[in-house]
């Protein structure tokens, strides 16, 4: 496909084009993806997740610079709420990142959730694939920050960062399992605000909780408007990824995170299949009237409309 060669040689136009296709899940992306698939798994990503307002966006802004002072090619994606009654988004995240617009060196994609939980959109990492491609060293994923549960970025990140504020918490919020096991990085932004070194502390106790993993996370203190410790959380994040890369957990982790992507697109095959046979059936929304008015209940229905579409897949 010509914009697959033009994405390729770095058209910045043929990468828009290309995402734009993927994010809607066109036939047209899907044969995008194919094509760009051997020059995908170059760039390192970096994922960033935590509650909104703990100045995810801000920080990414700031590694940005980092990055760019070292020659680096960078990447963004970031994701943001989208209404469960238009289905739009404000795309907020990327009015933060601005002054970065005219760098030919940054490249900027922003994409509502489209309903989708665990922080990131379906299309993530299909998007996340294609600015691989693209040719850029550094990708940095921000999550939509939705909570503990916001653990999905684990499928696409080498390097997973959680950003906490102080007074987000105590010891026991922050060592509730979810969010906080994935973290490689703790990030304790806005660390001019009071009790930022209780944060740390409590922080420090809850990883000595935790002696099933091999890796320690790090811990920095960041303020993004003075730029304090942003040098100090892109030491961390490279002391990670050393890390993965001498240990060799690099490649397991980049094996297992394939295989949960093809068991997540059969499953979404299977689960779109299915569905597609059951609302053309003659009764569906006849038994779901019986349901409504209590003379069927759903777990019997469910089971006779397995039955059928077991006779219909044989």
């Amino acid at each position: 496909m010509d914009i697959v060669d033009s994405l390729l040689r770095g058209d910045r136009r043929a990468l828009a084009k290309a995402i734009t296709l993927v994010e809607n899940e066109r036939p047209e992306g899907e044969e995008i993806l194919r094509e760009i698939h051997p020059h995908t798994g170059n760039a390192y990503i970096i994922g960033f997740t935590g509650s909104p307002g703990s100045g995810k966006s801000s920080l990414v802004d700031a590694l940005v610079n980092q990055y760019r002072m070292d020659r680096l090619k960078v990447g963004v994606i970031a994701v943001d709420p989208t209404s469960p009654f238009t289905g739009g988004a404000l795309l907020g995240d990327r009015i933060r990142m601005q002054k970065h617009t005219l760098d030919e060196g940054v490249f900027i994609r922003s994409m509502g959730t489209r309903g989708n939980l665990g922080g990131l959109a379906r299309t993530t990492k299909n998007v996340a694939r294609i600015i691989d491609a693209f040719g850029v060293d550094i990708l940095l994923i921000e999550t939509v920050g939705v909570g503990q549960s916001e653990i999905d970025i684990i499928k696409v990140a080498d390097t997973s960062v959680l950003v906490l504020t102080p007074a987000g918490g105590d010891s026991v919020q922050a060592i509730k399992a979810g969010v906080m096991e994935i973290a490689d990085v703790l990030v304790v932004n806005k660390s001019d605000l009071p009790n930022a070194n209780r944060t740390r502390t409590e922080l420090e106790l809850a990883l000595e909780l935790d002696t099933k993993r091999d890796w320690r996370p790090l811990i920095v203190q960041t303020i993004t408007f003075s730029g304090q410790g942003i040098e100090e959380l892109k030491e961390a994040i490279d002391r990670h990824r050393n890390y993965l890369q001498q240990s060799g957990e690099f490649i397991n982790m980049r094996r297992q995170r394939i295989r949960q992507e093809v068991m997540d697109n059969l499953e979404f095959l299977v689960k779109t299949s299915v569905w597609e046979k059951v609302i053309q059936m003659d009764n569906f929304e006849k038994n779901v009237d019986k349901i409504l008015k209590k003379e069927k209940d759903p777990i019997s229905f469910a089971k006779e409309v397995l039955a059928e579409l077991g006779k219909t897949f044989n």
